[in-house]
């Protein structure tokens, strides 16, 4: 399969590694005409390597790599193109990168699970910061800390577009998985794109977003509605979890179920942090959680 021509100056090439988390794979993003910037080079798959490298024109070299964030089906990649092309790998830092204070605090506790999908061995060449212009022949990409998702989440932006990982996308919502996944960083960071001015996104999965700022709005609320829903549910008594994504999510494919757990886990760390709940004996994935 060839790359596919998105708009002048940029190409996607989408990994073979369907499921229900990725939809059709991991998009990984060609940007540049002579000097190429690829954003997610993916997963551990040779035959990905083999169709970015089979990419290029005889003019054309790979000149930076860029990673919106380290799980599996985004870094692993990173080094095997880099030594293939001798091009730096550049990301906001290695995984365990970035906690807030609250999040470090759960991670040196235990207890609390998580780490799903993470690509523990991932270190970049280079760590990138907030406002920092990455440039090639003919392009400049801005750095843009998007942290929520996991919290080493960057955003690249680039004449106009975003290229938004996993943090917008137009088929589904984000995993939110703590101590990597943090639901009050998130919220700040859907906050500050939807005011950006960006006239489209390119997420990591799925198709383009035409309407950023309304997506942003979108999860926004959509994040609201599903407090709403704990917060309900915990009017009923105390309930761990597990519990709680039983009675909230009645129609869900049970492949699912363990992601919407991580995500409600999230939202009840967040409640804790906010003085809205409480969780007893200690804040943990097996903690029965009262409202305050």
């Amino acid at each position: 399969m060839t790359a596919t021509l998105l708009e002048p100056g940029l190409r996607r090439i989408t990994a073979p590694n369907p499921s229900p988390m990725t939809l059709h794979g991991t998009n990984t993003f060609l940007v540049g005409e002579r000097d190429i910037a690829v954003i997610d080079p993916g997963p551990a798959i040779e035959s990905h390597l083999h169709r970015i490298l089979d990419a290029l024109g005889p003019e054309q070299r790979i000149s930076h790599i860029l990673v919106t964030h380290s799980h599996l089906d985004h870094s692993p990649l990173a080094r095997p193109l880099s030594e293939v092309t001798g091009s730096p790998v550049l990301a906001a830092g290695p995984s365990d990168w970035g906690r807030s204070p609250a999040m470090q605090k759960l991670a040196d506790a235990g207890g609390i699970g998580g780490g799903e999908g993470v690509d523990r061995a991932f270190a970049p060449d280079r760590m990138v910061m907030d406002g920092e212009v990455i440039a090639g022949d003919g392009w400049q990409i801005e750095v843009v800390s998007t942290p929520g998702h996991m919290a080493n989440h960057l955003s690249f932006a680039w004449t106009g577009a975003l290229f938004s990982g996993d943090l917008v996308m137009g088929w589904s919502t984000s995993l939110i998985s703590p101590p990597d996944g943090d639901l009050t960083a998130f919220r700040g960071s859907l906050t500050r794109l939807a005011a950006r001015g960006d006239r489209l996104y390119y997420p990591a999965h799925g198709e383009a977003v035409r309407d950023p700022a309304l997506r942003c709005r979108e999860l926004l609320d959509h994040r609201a509605g599903r407090e709403a829903q704990i917060l309900t549910a915990l009017q009923s008594g105390p309930a761990t979890p597990a519990e709680l994504t039983a009675r909230i999510y009645t129609d869900l494919d049970t492949r699912l179920a363990p992601v919407a757990e991580r995500n409600v886990l999230a939202h009840l760390i967040d409640l804790v942090e906010r003085n809205m709940a409480t969780a007893h004996p200690n804040l943990a994935i097996s903690a029965h959680f009262h409202t305050a």
